[in-house]
């Protein structure tokens, strides 16, 4: 908390509405939609609470548009940020990780002036061992001319995000996100439901001690990839070796590299040589709160932020956290195929 004074407690609410006083222009509708997650992350956050109770856990019969067979929660989580986003007029169109299309406004609802992606419950293959899972989201402007959505409003550089965020249900719930004033985060208080402030300004350490790395795939990493980790964990150059930290749940892995420094690494692989992580879904927004605290993301070669998708769940490698250490996968990554190409 960022004070034991009760009569200074800063709502979620409270801080946004400061934060669009700063905009004399702001029309209040992206304030809504900020308002509208914070409540599915409620309402998400109390069927994690239950799962080992209530009929949640465990896997579905289906499969998602990735080829994954979908967990319990996370069809309940897609349709619980589905309803509290669709008819409040301010969405011209969603679209989840989940669903293979763009998800339309019903016509009986307005329409406004933002798109909305998301991962309405990452790492939920993991859910049933009790490792924390989350929700990321991704908010940028419609571009398109109609009144309703297109396949353009969705497929947007991370650059056009005017908003990100994530929601980590653990052993607290927190919701971090970013509008380009800063990344903030706010953990929910269960006794009087509501998020309160307590990490405001997040700023990531420019050099970290934690590496996130599966490192189960090294043999089918290329060299300039092994190259790295060796240097990573010390075993060449002058570098302090990094502590291996890996719960395999993007959002677990991320928020503790963004509180104490490190840097998380998903490769290209010989079985996935564009990657593995979904652009649009989970890149993009960490990028863009990681770069507001401090730190970088990048592809490799390339900022994430700066990539044009071409489609919906275009896939992307990632190197993402403190600044030092992905500057120093820029260099290594570079040299090594500069070496490779000669």
């Amino acid at each position: 908390m960022v004070t034991n004074s009760a009569t200074s407690v800063v709502t979620i609410e409270r801080f946004i509405i400061e934060q669009e006083r700063l905009h004399p222009h702001a029309t209040g509708d992206l304030s809504s939609v900020l308002y509208d997650l914070a409540l599915a992350a409620k309402m998400i956050a109390s069927k994690v609470r239950m799962a080992g109770i209530a009929d949640v856990l465990g896997e579905t019969d289906h499969e998602n548009v990735q080829g994954e067979v979908q967990q319990k929660l996370d069809v309940i989580s897609n349709e619980i940020l589905v309803k509290a986003l669709d008819h409040g007029g301010r969405l011209c169109c969603m679209a989840s990780e989940e669903e293979p299309d763009l998800i339309p406004i019903p016509d009986n609802f307005n329409t406004g002036p933002y798109a909305l992606l998301f991962d309405p419950l990452d790492g939920s293959s993991n859910i049933d061992v009790n490792v924390p899972v989350g929700t990321i989201f991704s908010i940028v402007r419609k571009v398109s001319p109609g009144s309703r959505g297109e396949m353009m409003d969705l497929l947007q550089p991370g650059l056009a995000q005017v908003a990100a965020g994530y929601v980590i249900y653990g052993s607290s719930t927190m919701m971090v996100y970013t509008t380009g004033q800063g990344a903030h985060g706010f953990t929910l208080d269960p006794s009087i439901g509501e998020f309160l402030l307590s990490h405001p300004n997040i700023r990531t350490p420019a050099h970290g001690k934690f590496l996130s790395v599966n490192h189960s795939y090294e043999a089918i990493w290329n060299e300039p990839v092994k190259a790295l980790m060796r240097q990573y964990r010390g075993l060449e150059g002058k570098r302090e070796p990094m502590n291996i930290r890996y719960v395999g749940s993007l959002v677990a892995d991320f928020h503790r590299n963004l509180l104490a420094g490190g840097v998380f690494c998903y490769p290209a692989n010989t079985r996935t040589p564009r990657g593995k992580l979904r652009l649009l879904y989970e890149a993009n927004p960490l990028a863009f709160i990681v770069e507001q605290a401090g730190g970088r993301a990048i592809t490799g070669s390339q900022r994430i932020m700066e990539v044009v998708p071409n489609d919906l769940h275009q896939r992307t490698p990632l190197y993402i956290g403190s600044r030092d250490d992905v500057d120093l996968a820029e260099r290594v990554l570079a040299k090594q195929a500069a070496g490779a190409a000669a």
